[in-house]
């Protein structure tokens, strides 16, 4: 809400909850941090506890846990939403494929496995937050202290602060889901990363990620798109002809594909240096925009093990 604050205050154990909560306690606290000038009411006030723990596994049976209902995290870097969402994005496609019948219910599997690990990711951080803020020993205490201190004066230690690393998106590179690297490519764009953004046009939105739906997508990059012949518009445009879809895309620097494909262009160059494109590479991209192969040399049927691998269908 607008003009609303969000103000926490470290209490030691042995202190009253109830005491903390009462406004003669709250506003002496709130007028040493901003001044006695400064007006101010209070919406809410509340005592907790942090937490950073997980359930074992997040499907068990029929039952799926997602958010707050699988982990939970203290509230540092914004991780409890964004893991909550992050969940929700990893398993609603998988769990439309297994209902449809595309899929095998083990694919469930694969959105416990990723999110367990997600999470783990998570609570180690907010874990080492937790530490900076509440130092559990003399001697983090006292690295706490020092580094403090020297942010007051050197650029080198305010890096070291460590208020709450903010969220963002896991690494999935050793899920199962993912087809092994056959070719050479730099960059971080791995099997399992999660897709960098990059400014396009010629699509819906000005932005990469913007043009991601809820639909696998083939990435195809050649340096002009109208030099591809019919025959390789038809091979690409044959990839949404099979149960599961895939949405080919191709990336260029100028020009328009045939066949009606849809046509990105890379003009300021940042899609192919971040994703190592070189003509002819294509990525097959999930649902939830994490990488799940890429070949320097498109061949559909690698394209359909990828996506076989990918939905649990091997």
């Amino acid at each position: 809400a607008d003009n609303v604050w969000r103000i926490d205050f470290q209490l030691g154990w042995d202190a009253d909850p109830e005491a903390e909560k009462k406004p003669e306690n709250v506003i002496p606290r709130i007028k040493a941090m901003l001044g006695d000038e400064r007006e101010f009411e209070l919406e809410w006030v509340s005592v907790y506890t942090f937490q950073c723990r997980r359930m074992g596994r997040f499907n068990h049976k029929r039952v799926l846990f997602v958010g707050d209902a699988a982990h939970q995290v203290s509230p540092f870097g914004a991780r409890g939403a964004n893991s909550g969402i992050q969940d929700t994005d990893n398993l609603a496609w998988k769990l439309k494929l297994v209902i449809d019948g595309k899929a095998p219910a083990s694919l469930l599997d694969s959105y416990s496995s990723e999110r367990c690990y997600a999470a783990d990711e998570n609570i180690m951080n907010s874990t080492r937050s937790t530490d900076f803020i509440t130092p559990k020993s003399r001697t983090s205490k006292a690295f706490r202290n020092a580094v403090l201190e020297l942010a007051q004066d050197y650029p080198f230690a305010r890096a070291l602060v460590n208020s709450g690393r903010l969220s963002v998106p896991s690494w999935l590179v050793d899920s199962p889901l993912n087809t092994p690297d056959e070719d050479g490519f730099a960059g971080n764009m791995v099997p399992g990363a999660p897709m960098d953004d990059a400014p396009i046009t010629g699509g819906k939105t000005a932005w990469l990620l913007g043009d991601m739906d809820t639909r696998f997508h083939l990435l195809h990059y050649v340096e002009d798109a109208s030099a591809l012949s019919a025959q390789q518009a038809q091979a690409l445009a044959g990839l949404a002809d099979h149960p599961i879809a895939v949405h080919p895309i191709v990336v260029t620097q100028r020009g328009t594909a045939p066949a009606g494909l849809a046509t990105l262009i890379d003009a300021q160059g940042a899609l192919r240096e971040r994703y190592d494109l070189q003509p002819g590479t294509s990525y097959l991209l999930r649902p939830d925009q994490h990488v799940a192969a890429r070949w320097r040399q498109y061949d559909a049927a690698k394209v359909r093990a990828a996506v076989n691998r990918a939905t649990g269908n091997v």
